[in-house]
């Protein structure tokens, strides 16, 4: 009698379904070899094009990635010969801006950041987005790895190869390319960003409005995000113009520090912003304070106009036969009349004193 927890004849389990690795080519964006600045006709694998520039003993590769999973990298740093550290982070990414040196290989992660248009700052709840690039630079090779749909390089290649000179200068050219393309971007969001701060402290500051604290958190937020997101990067830029025994050269450590100044601006655009909305943010708690208070004053006013009549209507409501003017023909009148009057008065004083 068959063994009903084995497997039948000509059954397939899970276990028997192989796993299908998709190509690295799948995850190539664009491969090219350039030779003196110039892209050599054709097109080559990742594999070939290395292995034709070894071959000529002069040149570069550029290849550009776009999210490739665990298999297609380990494919790409196999020919590539990368740390398998870098690997690690080059498909999980969410990594802060840094910069690491393996030998003669440098790995460059840079975030991205984008601004999300919205019709007004009080009613959006994303402002900035981010994403990834990472860079392999080895004397022969760069390797760009992109996170999220907003981090394209194909103006940053097409620019590059307009300029045979600047592109002559090798993977060092194009490291600083990326980078200054990125940094540029930041500066392009935090121009975006800032009609978005000055709408919200015209919006705190005007009178008789009501301001959303929880608004001014979420625009906080996103000023947290991108400074994550942007002020690391000092840190890597620095050691890539000043690093003793650097592999980037002389003439592009230049260019670098124009890099760096840009960021230096951004950074600095970043911290106004925050400490922007840290006043607007103790505004609007003061501004909310001031009006709760309005409003007790408001509410503790009515409640006194109110007790005058309920303190009244409570002493002749008692059902004594004995009470002063009880059976008086005009009693009643008398009674509404001195409410009337103490409920005017106090009125009258509430209104001026500004609690009304």
């Amino acid at each position: 009698m068959p063994n009903p927890s084995l497997p039948r004849p000509g059954r397939r389990t899970t276990t028997d379904v192989p796993t299908i690795h998709v190509p690295a080519e799948r995850a190539v964006v664009d491969c090219a070899i350039y030779i003196d600045g110039t892209r050599l006709p054709g097109r080559y694998t990742h594999a070939a094009a290395l292995a034709e520039v070894r071959r000529r003993g002069e040149g570069f590769v550029w290849l550009g990635l776009h999210q490739p999973d665990e298999h297609q990298m380990t494919s790409v740093a196999r020919t590539f010969d990368l740390h398998e550290l870098t690997v690690e982070d080059a498909v999980h990414a969410h990594q802060r801006p840094k910069l690491e040196r393996y030998d003669d290989l440098l790995f460059l992660v840079l975030r991205t950041v984008t601004y999300v248009e919205h019709e007004s700052v009080t009613t959006t709840n994303d402002i900035v987005e981010t994403g990834e690039i990472l860079l392999f630079t080895g004397p022969d090779f760069i390797i760009s790895v992109r996170h999220g749909d907003h981090s394209e390089l194909s103006a940053v290649r097409a620019h590059l190869e307009a300029d045979p000179e600047q592109l002559g200068l090798g993977p060092a050219a194009v490291l600083h390319a990326i980078a200054d393309h990125v940094v540029d971007t930041y500066l392009a969001v935090t121009t975006a960003v800032e009609p978005d701060v000055d709408d919200l402290e015209e919006f705190v500051f005007t009178p008789d409005t009501r301001i959303a604290v929880e608004q001014i958190y979420l625009l906080k937020r996103e000023i947290v995000q991108l400074r994550r997101a942007v002020v690391p990067l000092a840190e890597p830029l620095q050691r890539l113009i000043r690093s003793p025994g650097n592999p980037i050269p002389k003439d592009i450590r230049r260019y670098f520090r124009d890099v760096a100044d840009h960021h230096t601006t951004v950074s600095d655009r970043i911290a106004t912003f925050d400490e922007t909305l840290s006043t607007l943010l103790d505004a609007a708690i003061a501004k909310v304070t001031v009006q709760q208070n309005t409003d007790m004053r408001r509410i503790s006013a009515w409640v006194a106009i109110a007790a005058v009549p309920t303190m009244i209507a409570g002493v002749y409501g008692m059902n004594f036969d004995h009470m002063p003017e009880l059976h008086w023909e005009y009693s009643y009148y008398v009674v509404v009349g001195v409410i009337a009057l103490i409920v005017t008065v106090l009125f009258v004083l509430f209104r001026r004193n500004k609690w009304l």
